[in-house]
Formats: structure tokens, C-alpha cells, sequence
């Protein structure tokens, strides 16, 4: 049945112009020869790719064939240890795929992963729904007290044991089917999800021809759009798309209400445009098949199926932590919204407050409130600067060093790579830094690996990461100069890459940041505790023209508006957390429309009108395409951990205090999975988080 499917996808894949001639060398098949074993990426073709998934498939499952007909009773070393590190093959496929599907896609590596997600799908169901292969875990877990197991070794056992279970292993063989077959559908269908945000995104344009239209644009922007335009064509004129940097400073800064509402609702109504992009029947398929592969593994809703596995265990902790940050924020909220609308009315607009109207207003109250203008900190956000302050941060925390290596292999001319050293100068990992949008690159911010942290046969594999971003971009006359908030984005995503670099783990599964969801956001949200302290702001907000070091009096406006908005700020995200569990709570198959459901959600919380949910549904990756499923409260859950880990540093009164910082490596850091997270994080901080940390911090009470 494998080989038969493998030779008709091989078959197909001739006709489509994806396979290769057997003489073709494939540089998958060779072990990388570059300095630090980074992918040799300019060796790479897009015919290389189905030749070598089809192989590391194949090899794959003799690997696994040969444990299951081993005959020699099962050990941990023979059966745990021998799944853990099979596949090498396939994981360097699947990654440098992957990876480069994210950052810089095109038709042909689009087909290729369209293709390859069944392949994978089936793949994976062969080896979890292998009953021989259970039979030697089951007899193992059963008697692991006997086994002499180390910690990590007991986790590993655990954790295999359990994915057999919640894949089906004791399921019927025609439920067995059955599951192979949703599996397969949904990862069609969040291929075609994340396929259809991506073209919503790239294809948008807003062609502006009169410069009146552009009034309180600062010329940074203008001068952006105006370059967009230039690039297409439009030499005279100005573009705005519905990527962050380009739409957000008019949200803030246009004068143009018109322009606002139409760029706002272009990005907000992505994916929901009944055009051939559109994602409304995927959502629902995708509910529906989540529902009943639950249902059909004993759990009554894909919530508790997802959560048993998390910290947060079951839907009722997730909800009821949502409510408690709910209720005070949508208060808060509702109070910001009547400021904005006193200042509407104050000015004679004889107008209600809509969401496109919320930016605009808010930073002009930003302005005579706290007299900061975020334009006027631009200058001093350099993203050279920024990235060199989060490094001197990791330094002076840690000991970390960044070197920048040049004529490294790369993907794309904006990538830089750097070489990272312990304090002692032993290699930590490699690190890939790819800041800018562009057309065929997903869009927001995100860690990931080319390759994991792992030990074997003595030898510790150290990881090769990417810290990717949709930030400003330089332009013809000015470096890329960030927003506070893309500061904090890249001060967080180098928390991600620490947690993956700094990995001590033995096994491939248990390492870096291949932990639960809402243990995975610490390492990246703790970052962003330093990030505008006035000490780590003086490492690096240095003015791009002067050289001039951000003045005291400027800091102190950045740290007296810290709380400022955040009613709106925590509602938009706990709205779409909301709409997450609202989704993945439901228990029953049923023919749902897409847009009532969301609205009827919105109204069940008592959202307001002048606030749009972070995410609206058609264009909500995180839980249609990206693993957060029953997940996004995540990032609120890792927060009331930062918070309180942040406290630990200010008690001791240095927010440098290396042995509190050698305490967070060691415990959290390089433990990856090894351990339950609550154990983990009690170890670093003597006791459980205190869940006020956040609201304070927030400003909320």
C-alpha cells in the first residue's frame, strides 16, 4: 500500500514537472559540507525536493520496519531511543521545505508542500497507528519502573506512549481509516487556508494618484508607498498593501478617514471576499473534521482533546482565565473609547467612533496626554541598533556572543547570519535573521529551526534558527527604522531563538521548543521585559543620523504611556482567544455559517463595535493553520508566567542579576520538554506564578 502510493505520486509528479532524472545529483542526499552545517541553500532546486521527501519517506519506514521485527525483547534503547532518532532524512526535507515555504515561497515550492502534506499526513499515520510498534511502547511503559530510567528518559517514554494513544492506536481498523482520512483532509485544508490568506495578501493594493489623500502621513511613509508604487510601475503615484508596516502608520497618522476605513477593512475582511480566495467553507470542513476526529478518540470536544496536553489541562481553566482578564479589559476598553469619542466630538466631527477611527485618535491623545509622538522615536529604533541591543541584552544576561559571518549561504539578499558563543567561546548555534516583507513570505513574526538540538553517541548537535519578521523596511533614503511595537516583536522572537539555542536535550523530541503551547511563549515574552527599560534602551536606541543616544526625557514618556491603551490593546487579543475556544468547544457536526457564528461570538462577550478582533476568522492562522488551535490563550497564560519571572529580577533588585539569569537558563532555558513546565518554572522562581503580575504590569488594576 506505501510503495503504491509513492509510485503514483511519483508518477503524477513526472507529469507536473516536479520529479528529476535519476542522474541529477540531489544535494539532500549528502550530508551538508558547509561551515556549521547550515543548508547549502543556492544547491537546491525545486526538482530536488519530491525525489528526496519520497526517499527519507521510504528509508523512514525501514527505520521503523526494523525496530517493530527486532527480535530481541523491546528496551528503551532498541524502541524509544531508535524512533526518537529515525527520520533524519525526512526532518531535513520537511524543514528546509517548510522553512523556506514561510519566508520565500513561489508556485513551484507551493505545489511542492500542497503534495507533500498528504504524503506526510499518511506517513505519520503509518507509523502512530502501527500496532506492532505499540505493542513494544505499551510493554515498556507498563513496566517502566523497573527500566531504571533517567527523568528525561521517563518523559520520552511517556510522551510516546501517550501520541500513540492520541492518534488512534486502539481505535477499530475502519475508524483506523477513518482517521487517516481526516488527517489527510485537514492538512489540505489549512494548506489551502494558509495558500489563500497568503494571495489575499499579496494581491491587495491601494493605488493613491493624489498626494491631498496622503495628509498627516509622515514622510517616512509616504516616501514607503511611494517606492511600492514605483516598483510596480506607478512612478508618481503611491501603493498601500495590507502588510503591517505599509497600512498601520495610516491607521495612525492619516487624516484621511476614507483611506483608513478602506485599508483596515481590506486586511480585516481578508480571506472573507466570496472570491476564489475564500475561506469561509474551509473553517467550517475544518471544525467539523476536528469535532469528530475527538469525538471519535473518546474527548467531547477538539478542546479537551488539544488541552489535555497543555498546562491548562481543560477548556473550563482556559475559559475561566479568559473571563477574569475579560471582564476588567472590555471595562477598560469602553472607557478608552469614550475618551476617543469626547475628542472626536470636541473637534465638531459629528461622527461615532468606528474601529478605523481608533488609531487615529488614540495616538493623537498619546500626544497631548503623554506628549510622545511614536514617529518621533522612530529615529532611534534603527533595526541594526535594536537587533544589537537584544544581543547586548543576551550578553550581559548571559554571556552570549554575536558574530555576523559573512559568505554564508542564504535564500534571499535581506538575510543575515550570525554565529552564537557561550561565554567561554563554545559554539551555542547559528542564527538566521529575515526582518522585511515581501511578496511569498507569510506574513507577521516567527522562530524556527533548519535544524534541532539533539546528543548522540556522545555528540551534541548544536541547532541552526531563523528569527523572522514583516518590519519596516528601509527605503532609497532611511535604514529600516522600527515601531515600538516591532521592537518588542524582535526582542520576543530572539527569546524564541534562545529557548531553541540554548537547548541541552538529549533527545530530538524533547529539545528546544518543542514544548507545550503555553509554556513556549515565556522564554519570548520575558524578552520583552528589558526591552524599554531605561538601561537596555541606552544599549541600543542610538538616533540613526546623530548617533545621539535616546534622551532621558523621551524614555520617560515611553515608560509613563506603558499602561497607556492597553484596554484596547488586551480586548482585541482576548476577543480572538475567545473566538478559539468558542470554535473548539463546540461538540456536535453541524453546517454553521462561518460570519454569523463569529458575530454571534463577538456579541455572546459583549464586544464593542469600535474594536476589531486581532483576528477575524478567515485569516486566523494561528488556529486554521498554524498549531494554536484551542491555543491562542497561550500567549496570555505565558504572560502571567514573564510577568511573575520578570519579578524575580526586580526583587533582587538588578535587572541583570546573572545568577537569576543562570537560574532561568538552566531550569527553563535548556530544559526544552524534559519536564512537566509548572515543575520546570517552580524550579527557576521556588513556587507558582502569581496570576496578578499580568494586570499590573498591564495597567488593568
Amino acid at each position: 500500500m506505501k510503495k503504491l502510493l509513492i509510485a503514483t505520486m511519483t508518477g503524477a509528479l513526472l507529469l507536473s514537472g516536479c520529479a528529476t532524472k535519476e542522474s541529477a545529483p540531489n544535494p539532500f542526499f549528502e550530508e551538508y559540507t558547509t561551515q556549521y552545517g547550515v543548508p547549502p541553500f543556492d544547491e537546491f532546486k525545486i526538482e530536488h525536493y519530491m525525489p528526496a521527501l519520497l526517499a527519507a519517506i521510504e528509508q523512514h519506514q525501514k527505520e521503523i520496519d526494523a525496530i517493530v521485527t527486532n527480535e530481541e525483547p523491546p528496551t528503551f534503547q532498541n524502541t524509544i531511543e531508535a524512533l526518537d532518532y529515525s527520520g533524519k532524512l525526512l526532518e531535513k526535507v520537511h524543514l528546509l521545505a517548510e522553512n523556506l515555504y514561510l519566508v520565500n515561497s513561489n508556485d513551484l515550492l507551493d505545489e511542492f508542500i500542497e503534495k507533500a502534506n498528504p504524503l506526510m499526513s499518511e506517513h505519520n499515520d503509518n507509523i502512530y497507528m502501527n500496532d506492532q510498534l505499540f505493542e513494544r511502547i505499551k510493554l515498556l511503559n507498563d513496566n517502566k519502573t523497573s527500566l531504571n530510567l533517567s527523568s528525561e528518559q521517563e518523559r520520552l517514554l511517556e510522551k510516546y506512549y501517550k501520541r500513540f494513544l492520541r492518534s488512534g492506536i486502539n481505535l477499530e481498523p475502519d475508524r483506523k481509516e477513518r482517521l487517516r482520512e481526516i488527517n489527510k483532509q485537514l492538512s489540505d485544508l489549512s494548506f489551502q487556508f494558509s495558500q489563500n490568506v497568503k494571495k489575499e495578501t499579496d494581491s491587495y493594493q491601494k493605488v493613491v494618484e493624489d498626494e491631498t489623500e496622503l495628509a498627516g502621513l509622515p514622510e517616512s511613509v509616504r516616501q514607503a508607498a511611494a517606492e511600492e508604487a514605483k516598483a510596480a510601475g506607478l512612478e508618481g503615484k503611491w501603493i498601500f498593501t495590507t502588510k503591517k508596516p505599509s497600512f498601520i502608520p495610516v491607521l495612525q497618522y492619516g487624516e484621511n478617514r476614507e483611506l483608513r476605513k478602506e485599508l483596515l477593512l481590506a486586511y480585516a475582511n481578508r480571506g472573507d471576499n466570496n472570491n476564489e480566495n475564500d475561506n469561509k467553507e474551509i473553517i467550517k470542513k475544518i471544525i467539523n473534521l476536528r469535532i469528530e476526529k475527538s469525538n471519535m478518540l473518546n474527548y467531547e470536544t477538539y478542546s479537551d482533546f488539544v488541552l489535555e496536553d497543555r498546562m491548562a489541562k481543560t477548556p473550563q481553566i482556559v475559559n475561566d482565565f479568559l473571563q477574569s482578564l475579560w471582564v476588567p479589559s472590555l471595562a477598560k476598553a469602553k472607557s478608552e473609547a469614550a475618551e476617543l469619542q469626547k475628542m472626536m466630538t470636541a473637534e465638531g466631527k459629528n461622527e461615532k467612533l468606528e474601529a478605523w477611527d481608533w488609531w487615529f485618535y488614540t495616538e493623537k491623545i498619546r500626544k497631548e496626554q503623554y506628549d510622545l509622538d511614536e514617529e518621533e522615536l522612530r529615529p532611534y529604533f534603527k533595526m541594526e541598533n535594536v537587533r544589537k541591543g537584544a544581543f547586548d541584552l543576551s550578553n550581559k544576561l548571559w554571556g552570549l556572543n554575536f558574530k555576523k559571518l559573512e559568505g554564508m549561504p542564504i535564500y534571499h539578499p535581506e538575510v543575515e547570519v550570525f554565529e552564537v558563543t557561550d561565554a567561554n567561546g563554545a559554539h551555542i548555534g547559528i542564527l538566521y535573521t529575515d526582518y522585511y516583507p515581501r511578496n511569498g513570505k507569510k506574513g507577521g513574526a516567527w522562530m524556527h529551526n533548519f535544524s534541532n538540538q539533539y546528543i548522540e553517541d556522545g555528540k551534541n548537535i548544536r541547532p541552526v534558527i531563523i528569527n523572522a519578521g514583516n518590519f519596516t523596511p528601509p527605503t532609497s533614503d532611511t535604514p529600516s527604522l522600527l515601531s515600538m511595537d516591532e521592537v518588542l516583536t524582535l526582542f520576543h522572537e530572539l527569546g524564541h531563538g534562545l529557548h531553541g539555542l540554548f537547548s541541552q536535550c538529549t533527545y530530538p523530541l524533547l529539545s528546544g521548543t518543542n514544548v507545550s503551547t503555553d509554556f513556549v511563549e515565556l522564554p519570548s515574552q520575558v524578552m520583552e521585559n528589558w526591552c524599554f527599560e531605561p538601561e537596555v534602551m541606552k544599549m541600543y536606541a542610538f538616533h540613526y543620523e546623530t548617533g545621539e543616544v535616546i534622551p532621558d526625557h523621551l524614555i520617560e514618556k515611553i515608560n509613563a504611556s506603558s499602561t497607556f491603551n492597553q484596554g484596547f490593546i488586551m480586548t482585541e487579543f482576548l476577543a480572538a482567544a475567545l473566538l478559539d475556544m468558542k470554535y473548539h468547544t463546540l461538540s456536535t457536526i453541524s453546517d454553521f455559517d462561518v460570519t454569523e457564528f463569529e458575530n454571534n461570538a463577538m456579541q455572546e462577550i459583549g464586544m464593542i463595535d469600535e474594536i476589531i478582533t486581532r483576528y477575524r476568522s478567515t485569516y486566523y492562522s494561528h488556529i486554521f493553520d498554524n498549531g494554536y488551535a484551542s491555543g491562542y490563550y497561550s500567549y496570555k497564560w505565558s504572560e502571567v508566567l514573564d510577568a511573575d519571572a520578570f519579578q524575580a529580577f526586580v526583587e533582587v533588585g538588578d535587572i541583570f542579576d546573572k545568577e537569576v539569569a543562570a537560574s532561568f537558563r538552566h531550569n527553563v532555558l535548556e530544559k526544552g520538554d524534559t519536564d512537566d513546565p509548572m515543575n520546570l518554572y517552580v524550579k527557576f522562581r521556588g513556587r507558582e506564578p502569581k496570576p496578578d503580575a499580568l494586570m499590573k504590569k498591564r495597567g488593568i488594576y
